[in-house]
This record gives structure tokens, C-alpha cells and sequence, in this order.
């Protein structure tokens, strides 16, 4: 996702708080996964070709930034948080659901049986405070019980095993063999590889 893109999601985010017609609900609809963008785009073309800007209003695919290690280097990136999923703000009415169903990658809308359920403010408020927190979550491919080796630091070239993941502060604890005790080390993920 680049720049531009971030930046509309940002407003997005912050139009949400805007007031809209009273009968306008959230709705979740369903996509073929790593669309989303693609449909997001095709979409809101399609409410400003056909007219119905006064029912469909906000089209949002929730993300947020996260810290990737890879190859021992951290990257910012933004991961979707429902994947193969959107949110829609709409009026719905046979008009606006037709638009938004026959929208090329949408295969439906998130509800019991066939009519869409609408999900509450209270649901929404929480995905957006989810989405944009400040705090950058790190992201590994580490699991507990797994064999790492350590790259940097005091015991660099050391084999262990991995006892604990902290992601939010991008650490891992390592149990590490020294004087024949396994001894527990915290380190950073860039600290250590997979073997």
C-alpha cells in the first residue's frame, strides 16, 4: 500500500466520526482475499458511474502498520485485518445492494441467510481504535519451542530454543546452554535467525 493510499484510509478514518444519514448502517462484505484493493477501487467507481453516492458512502479495507523482521532487517508494513473482508456504509435498499453485490470480486454480504446483517457502532468504533494504534506491532516467524541461532550480541553463535515471543516489544526469549544450565536470554528478533 503506498503513501496515497495510507492517506485516504486515514481519512477515511477520520470521516467516520462524520455525520451521515441516521438510516446509514456498517455492513461487512465478503471478497476474494488479496482484492481488496482492487475491489475497494472498483467499487467506488461504481457508486459515482451509477448515482448512488447518497447510499453508499464509506468503502474500508481495516489495516494497520506493523513491524516486519526479514533477512534481520525491520520493515514497516501494513497488514489487513480482515483479510478477504471490507466495511461498507451504506442505506440499504435494492438499489445500493445491487451495486455493491454485482461489484466484480465481491462473492457477498456478511449476515444471517440471505439479508445482510448490519454490525453495530459499538463493533466499528472498536475495529477503528484497533486499526489505528499507535504502537507499531512487530511481526515474526518465530514459534515457541523452535530452534534459533544468535546472530549479534554477547552470545552470538549460540544455539537455543525459543521459550517466550514478545511482539509488541519485538523481543524473544531464548534458552540458551551455557555451563551446562539452560539459561533464559531476552534478545531482539533482529538477534536471531531460524536454523
Amino acid at each position: 500500500m503506498n503513501q496515497q493510499q495510507i492517506a485516504e484510509e486515514q481519512k477515511v478514518v477520520e470521516n467516520i466520526t462524520k455525520t451521515v444519514d441516521p438510516a446509514a448502517k456498517w455492513y461487512v462484505i465478503h471478497i476474494q482475499t488479496s482484492y481488496e484493493q482492487r475491489v475497494k477501487q472498483a467499487l467506488e467507481q461504481r457508486v459515482k458511474s451509477l448515482g448512488v453516492e447518497d447510499k453508499i458512502f464509506d468503502v474500508v479495507i481495516p489495516t494497520r502498520e506493523i513491524v516486519v523482521v526479514k533477512k534481520g532487517k525491520k520493515t514497516k508494513t501494513t497488514e489487513k485485518v480482515f483479510p478477504g473482508y471490507i466495511l461498507i456504509r451504506m442505506i440499504l435498499n435494492d438499489d445500493s445492494w445491487l451495486v455493491v453485490r454485482t461489484t466484480e470480486g465481491v462473492t457477498g454480504f456478511v449476515g444471517a441467510g440471505l439479508k445482510p446483517t448490519p454490525i453495530s457502532e459499538r463493533e466499528v468504533d472498536a475495529i477503528m481504535k484497533f486499526v489505528t494504534q499507535e504502537q507499531p506491532k512487530f511481526k515474526t516467524k518465530f514459534s515457541v519451542g523452535e530452534a534459533v541461532k544468535i546472530t549479534e550480541g554477547p552470545f552470538a553463535d549460540f544455539l537455543g530454543t525459543v521459550e517466550a515471543l514478545d511482539e509488541q516489544r519485538g523481543k524473544v526469549k531464548v534458552l540458551v546452554s551455557i555451563f551446562d544450565r539452560e539459561t533464559p536470554v531476552e534478545l531482539d528478533f533482529l538477534q536471531v535467525t531460524k536454523l
